[in-house]
């Protein structure tokens, strides 16, 4: 007998087939007001018939130790160029700290020793990327609602905003020495440590890390670091939770070491690597392009749900 599909096979078949269509030449039609709007529509959709059909604590599937992937793919960024946080990765995240603020009674600094103190929850599941592909990992990590709970959130809170140490825009080149890896036809705005570019030296322009993490530009020449959001109901949920082990191992640096998000009922842009801060806030509209997230502000739906 053949089995029907599954709903999150039906949602990540038309996600790449969205992706496909945009990728292959759709330019014209993706700078339509009426097709953006559609597009939102079709956003606003998933999350209510997910919302609808799913508990707030129905879980992703899970798996067991013999499906894991011999190899989990990195994506994106694997090796963040930024001098402080090579720095960090020098002395194997020692003097990192995860700061928590925001709409928040009690802001928080928790060290990767103090977060691993806390309640942990260990979790094999299956990561889907929007290019198409999945890998199954054991997670293990903090529940963010252990932290947020800690912080206590102030009664107009609504989202919760993930400030990482990834660069994404190099922003405007300053004549210093960079490190080589950057396409000569980019300007110098290019991430020289995405995927399939490893091993890329500091970037000496940029005197970001954890400090420059509170924002994703301070200016025209300012690096732009990778942010990302979610709401509460995704921020509460029980398998939602900041990785630091990876397969028993701590997570290396291109899986996003010392610590990344896994929100495991979205697609693989969601879950945000290198988290070095994390914002709580009524709005994202004044954040970046205002559309909640990197890849957002370049066109993807803030709503991820598979």
């Amino acid at each position: 007998m053949i089995q029907p599909p599954s709903r999150r096979s039906l949602l990540l078949g038309a996600t790449a087939a969205a992706g496909t269509a945009m990728l292959g030449g759709c330019d014209r039609l993706g700078e339509a007001d009426w097709f953006r709007r559609t597009l939102k529509t079709g956003e606003d959709a998933n999350q209510f018939v997910q919302r609808l059909l799913l508990t707030e604590r129905t879980l992703a599937p899970e798996y067991a130790e013999a499906e894991i992937s011999p190899w989990f793919k990195p994506n994106g960024t694997e090796d963040p160029p930024d001098k402080a946080y090579k720095a960090l990765a020098r002395r194997k995240f020692a003097d990192y700290r995860l700061e928590v603020g925001g709409l928040v009674e009690t802001p928080l600094k928790l060290s990767l020793a103090e977060l691993r103190k806390l309640p942990a929850r260990t979790q094999i599941t299956r990561h889907d990327c929007v290019e198409g592909w999945s890998c199954i990992g054991k997670w293990t990590g903090v529940p963010l609602s252990e932290i947020l709970d800690r912080a206590r959130l102030k009664p107009e809170a609504r989202y919760v905003v993930f400030r990482c140490a990834d660069t994404m825009d190099q922003g405007e080149d300053d004549g210093a020495e960079g490190d080589g890896t950057e396409d000569a036809s980019s300007g110098g705005n290019a991430n020289p440590a995405m995927t399939k570019q490893t091993g890329g030296g500091e970037d000496k322009r940029d005197s970001g890390g954890q400090q420059a993490a509170e924002g994703t530009s301070a200016g025209d020449d300012a690096p732009v670091r990778y942010y990302e959001s979610i709401d509460l109901v995704d921020a509460f949920h029980p398998q939602t939770i900041l990785a630091y082990d990876l397969n028993g191992e701590a997570l290396p640096v291109a899986n996003g070491a010392p610590l990344r998000l896994r929100l495991e009922r979205n697609l693989g842009y969601k879950q945000a690597k290198y988290v070095m801060r994390i914002e709580v806030v009524e709005s994202f509209a004044d954040i970046g392009e205002g559309k909640g997230g990197y890849w957002e502000d370049q066109g993807y739906a803030w709503y991820a749900g598979i």
